[in-house]
């Protein structure tokens, strides 16, 4: 059943800490991939990540994005999740502790992922003005001679509104897929 709203609404960052037992890390990580692997069957699953601990014996944190909140709602209640969760319940300890970001706040890296994960500043600025450039050069072409009759102050809190908007739920969701592969270059994994 297609789901128009799907189409508009923003994209949803899931993040899972979870320790893995002692001794059984290799285990838990080939489980966590092939509950990834079965992730990619279900519609608006458009990535994941898994992020080992900083020292050994610390928390994984897996990183899953849904295309909407109604895509993860439709894993969360599957059949499939809840046998990978079994099948992970035996290399772990306790249930995952997860956090769900969507919107302005999923456009950035959150801050439980490690430093060393994060993409090189260089590469996020690039991408950024990759989006803010055509985003901007846009709305001062189509927009701003509207704007013209508004008081400065005004016209600035209208355009900066719009290209805000704009970037957060149409360019950055796109181009950040789009360019995953180059911000990601050489990251360790």
């Amino acid at each position: 059943m297609n789901d128009p709203t799907n189409e508009t609404a923003p994209s949803v960052t899931r993040i899972a800490r979870r320790r893995a037992l002692p001794g059984r890390e290799a285990e838990y990580e080939s489980r966590v991939r092939a509950m990834l692997a079965r992730m990619r069957s279900f519609k608006g699953f458009l990535g994941g990540d898994i992020i080992p601990p900083e020292q050994a014996g610390g928390d994984y944190q897996i990183v899953t994005h849904f295309a909407s909140e109604a895509d993860l709602d439709v894993w969360e209640h599957s059949e499939a999740r809840a046998q990978c969760l079994g099948r992970l319940r035996e290399v772990a300890e306790g249930e995952p502790a997860f956090r769900v970001l969507s919107g302005l706040e999923a456009w950035f890296q959150p801050a439980v992922v490690p430093a060393s994960m994060h993409p090189p500043r260089a590469r996020m600025a690039l991408v950024t003005w990759l989006g803010i450039f055509p985003t901007v050069s846009f709305f001062l072409w189509l927009v701003a001679p509207w704007l013209q009759a508004l008081p400065f102050l005004l016209r600035t809190a209208v355009l900066t509104a719009l290209i805000v908007a704009t970037m957060t739920w149409v360019v950055m969701p796109r181009l950040t897929r789009l360019l995953h592969g180059f911000l990601n270059l050489g990251r360790p994994r």
